[in-house]
């Protein structure tokens, strides 16, 4: 299966497919196919073990973010062409699975890959992660040897983690990692960077070794931006605000403003 990403801060992947090759992708982020490409819409991969298993799978992945269906996009008698877009502004990381390993991604991330590729639900080991980690209890897991389309805010940002390197990551910025990743919340130290900081009053935990990709523009903070400028934020434009600190800050803007 070979594939074009095209785009610069808005990016899509094209992927030419051979006579029966097929390609999976998230609900919704088809931008064209050709005529040769025929789309059909189930609950299971086709690999499950009776309906049961189907169905399994599907909830599976709603549990997980994902849609209960998944969307196959098959070259039938001719080579055709397909292409898949995220649904915000972003970049599109191509990763090999037989090179990687299995990943561990946040909910939004997948967009589309071969039927190499498994899509699964991983539970974070600890506690802390579940309760106040953006992804929850649960996180993606893609498994297999194939090739998986991964869709991030804004651009890209990897790094290679040590043997007990670790790195303090805000939640929303955090796409993927490798399943050999020690992933775990902790709490901001300091009462007033928790109160006034703007950074929320906790963030992730990484320890290594393996790799970790981080996005520089959540969709999160993106959207917590335009409401803040918008009618439905009060018409304020100002930096965005998080847990606590939000009301820290509109506490000291009603002393000031006298309100």
């Amino acid at each position: 299966m070979q594939h074009q990403i095209i785009g610069d801060d808005i990016q899509a992947v094209v992927l030419n497919l051979s006579p029966g090759e097929v390609v999976r992708a998230e609900a919704g982020a088809m931008l064209y196919m050709s005529d040769s490409i025929e789309m059909s819409t189930s609950v299971g991969t086709g690999k499950e073990d009776g309906v049961m298993g189907a169905l399994m799978t599907g909830l599976k992945r709603a549990v997980s973010g994902d849609s209960f269906f998944i969307t196959s996009f098959t070259a039938q008698h001719q080579a055709g062409q397909v292409a898949f877009a995220g649904a915000y502004p972003g970049k599109i990381l191509p990763v090999k699975l037989a090179e990687t390993g299995t990943l561990l991604c946040q909910r939004d991330s997948y967009l589309c890959s071969d039927t190499q590729v498994d899509i699964s639900i991983a539970f974070t080991k600890k506690l802390g992660a579940g309760f106040f980690g953006g992804e929850g209890f649960i996180l993606q897991k893609l498994s297999g040897a194939g090739t998986v389309f991964i869709h991030s805010g804004g651009g890209l940002l990897p790094f290679d983690l040590a043997a007990g390197q670790s790195l303090r990551v805000d939640t929303g910025c955090l796409v993927a990692f490798s399943e050999s990743v020690t992933y775990d919340i902790q709490m901001a130290k300091g009462i007033k960077n928790m109160l006034f900081s703007g950074e929320g009053l906790f963030y992730a935990h990484l320890k290594g070794p393996g790799r970790v990709w981080l996005q520089i523009l959540p969709f999160s903070r993106m959207a917590n931006r335009i409401i803040a400028a918008s009618s439905l934020g009060g018409g304020r434009s100002g930096e965005e605000s998080k847990g606590i600190a939000g009301i820290g800050g509109d506490l000291l803007g009603n002393l000031i403003s006298g309100g």
